[in-house]
């Protein structure tokens, strides 16, 4: 039998007898079921559909969810919203993964309920109707079970005593009547939606949260020192005081010596030079080792156990590459990529070339050993307290081993957060989220005009990818010092910061930015003096220095629900283009923040802001109390336009709380 694509039909006998209930445009639905959705603990997950059949025979349906490791199902009912679409939610309550589907099928009693009401309106004769309502009670009393049962026996002893037609009416469709037939549903017709969807729920910090990374080996005082996870554990306090929730570090693992990299990428290497800590084993050992200059595995748990005890989170490095070094090379040789000569091929991306680095071949001869090695890695740090990986250039490895990789994980740690270090290509970043990654580096850094991020943000937050891609904003990374900083000065980190704080729930910034570092190496985004490359050491309190800034808006980041998520964000108009306005709320819209940025980091700019005073039920000449969160001040507010001056050598950004709301629900703001 040929069905339409999206419809389901129930068969009932080889004879042709089929009730079909049409569902399709299942929402949301990623691929047609392919991949899985996501969302976090704690939200209402609502899904919704278009359901119907011939003429108007009345429908009931039921959205069915477990979690994976249950055996059955549990349900709640869906109910229409309008031009035959149904909508039904459940609470997400556990960190796991979520099977979805729906089923639906007739409700003769609804219909005839309705019939009914229809004629007796009409003061037309019901008898045959009464009749009807009566049998289809009898055809409900073998499905029902204990008191509930008794009770219909009751009520249809009730209906045989009446002695009228309207008591008989009565007493068939009174609200009792109704919630014993709805508890019974006869589905023998009943159509179920021809595939299970699933929805990963991830813990919070999946998607709200601030990450700073730094080089373990630069937290020394001492120049030439090298740094390690006791000087970590000295720097925590000030990390936690500027409000971070993810202490990220680079590669802690033994470093190559063969072809290791000098000061500023240079190919010879000095006898002090460190090297670059993605060139990953020597004799000390590969992955799963520390370099003894850090310290002891046990430093490193330390570690983990102060930074939770701090309120944050450690993530390490995930980066599936080796140095000529590694005991891997000597131990598996056929783990690699050789050359017709047979030398290992070190890894090129022309004219650059690495050759302190070797490329795993993914699709070896012995490929399912590499690919269980590789798990093991994961799998050996999650015993060491880890919970999240930071992946290092993802998209050059294969799309079906993450997805293999990420399954196999969080089968057996479900709190385990990837996020895919992947500047490249905009559909690869899309399939590497779909396939498991929990949050992706974006094109944030190089968005710096208000049409590039309304563009970006609305594609981020308004279509399809909202359903799977959650963006980390960083500001900077050890490879990428952004020409706006570069140029702007502490203006620009400032101005940044606020973007990233605001328009995404999850960013980071890479240690330096607190201090406006921004030497650059000439006509590169590459810092002079890179960290990835030597050992630096700060004065972490030095004058011009902004962890007060940071500090402040993460501090409002935290106290506010509307920037704890990405997805309700909408910008409104200025009409100036260097000033970006738009607004966050939370989910249950019981939060509103309005926030205004400066983009310019060299002028002041004055805009006025075209507030949207009949989305929030006020008139045009409407009052808004408004409270600035990063400068404290608070402001009353009169009509749909209000002038704002912005300079950027004082405060780049507003963060508006918008207290003085009419008592009214969200559901039709458009966010």
């Amino acid at each position: 039998m040929i069905t339409p694509m999206g419809m389901t039909t129930s068969v009932r006998s080889a004879r042709g007898d089929v009730r079909a209930v049409w569902i399709a445009n299942v929402r949301p639905e990623l691929d047609a079921g392919r991949f899985p959705v996501k969302r976090v603990v704690g939200e209402t997950f609502e899904v919704s559909a278009d359901i119907l059949r011939e003429g108007h025979e009345a429908l009931a349906a039921v959205l069915k969810f477990r979690t994976v490791k249950d055996t059955s199902w549990r349900e709640v009912p869906m109910e229409p919203v309008g031009n035959d679409r149904w909508a039904g939610r459940f609470l997400l309550e556990e960190n796991t993964r979520y099977l979805y589907t729906i089923e639906a099928y007739p409700d003769p009693y609804r219909a005839w309920a309705a019939d009914l009401r229809k004629r007796l309106a009409a003061g037309m004769e019901v008898a045959s109707e009464l009749l009807e309502g009566a049998a289809l009670l009898q055809a409900v009393l073998p499905r029902a079970a204990g008191a509930d049962r008794a009770r219909l026996e009751e009520r249809l002893v009730e209906i045989d005593a009446a002695t009228t037609a309207t008591r008989r009416g009565t007493l068939l469709l009174d609200e009792e009547t109704a919630e014993l037939v709805t508890r019974y549903p006869d589905r023998g017709a009943a159509t179920q939606y021809d595939r299970e969807l699933e929805v990963v729920v991830d813990r919070p910090l999946a998607r709200f949260g601030a990450w700073y990374e730094m080089f373990p080996r630069s937290q020394g005082r001492l120049p030439g020192r090298h740094g390690t996870f006791k000087d970590c554990l000295d720097r925590l306090p000030d990390i936690a005081a500027m409000g971070f929730d993810v202490l990220y570090l680079p590669p802690i693992h033994p470093v190559g010596l063969s072809f290791r990299k000098g000061r500023n990428n240079t190919s010879t290497a000095g006898p002090d030079d460190p090297g670059s800590p993605w060139a990953i084993g020597n004799e000390h050992g590969g992955h799963k080792d520390v370099a003894p200059e850090l310290g002891t595995l046990e430093d490193f748990r330390e570690l983990v156990r102060a930074a939770h005890a701090a309120g944050m989170e450690v993530a390490l490095d995930y980066a599936l590459q080796c140095s000529p070094d590694h005991p891997y090379v000597r131990q598996h040789p056929e783990w690699f990529h050789r050359r017709p000569d047979g030398t290992i091929k070190y890894a090129e991306n022309p004219p650059k070339k690495y050759q302190d680095i070797y490329p795993l071949n993914f699709h070896c001869r012995d490929r399912e050993a590499l690919w269980e090695e590789l798990r093991s890695i994961v799998l050996f740090w999650i015993d060491q307290g880890v919970r999240i990986f930071r992946v290092d250039n993802p998209h050059t490895k294969p799309i079906p081993f993450w997805a293999w990789l990420i399954r196999e994980v969080q089968a057996v740690a479900p709190d385990v957060i990837f996020l895919a270090e992947a500047f490249t290509r905009p559909k690869l970043m899309q399939a590497l989220a779909k396939v498991g990654f929990t949050q992706s580096y974006t094109y944030f850094t190089w968005r710096n005009f208000k049409d590039e991020l309304v563009a970006y943000l609305t594609e981020l937050t308004k279509t399809e990818m909202a359903e799977y891609f959650q963006g980390n904003f960083f500001t900077n990374t050890p490879d990428i010092l952004p020409l706006i900083l570069q140029r702007g000065g502490r203006p620009a980190f400032k101005m940044r910061l606020a973007l990233v704080a605001t328009l995404s729930s999850a960013y980071g910034i890479y240690s330096g930015y607190e201090l406006c570092e921004n030497a650059a190496l000439p006509d590169t985004e590459e810092y002079q003096d890179s960290e990835k490359y030597e050992i630096r050491v700060r004065d972490w309190d030095a004058p011009g220095h902004i962890k007060d800034y940071i500090a402040r808006i993460n501090h409002i980041r935290r106290d506010r629900p509307s920037l704890q998520a990405s997805r309700h964000l909408r910008f409104y108009p200025s009409e100036d283009d260097s000033i970006l306005f738009y607004a966050k709320r939370s989910a249950d819209g019981a939060d509103l923040v309005w926030v205004a940025v400066n983009l310019d980091p060299f002028e002041v700019h004055e805009a006025r802001l075209e507030l949207p005073m009949a989305e929030l039920g006020l008139p045009p000449d409407g009052r808004l109390e408004v409270h600035e969160l990063i400068t404290d001040q608070r402001q009353l507010w009169r009509g749909p336009v209000h002038s704002l001056r912005l300079d950027p050598r004082q405060e780049p950004a507003a963060i508006f709380r918008v207290t003085a709301l009419p008592h009214k629900a969200f559901d039709d703001l458009g966010y």
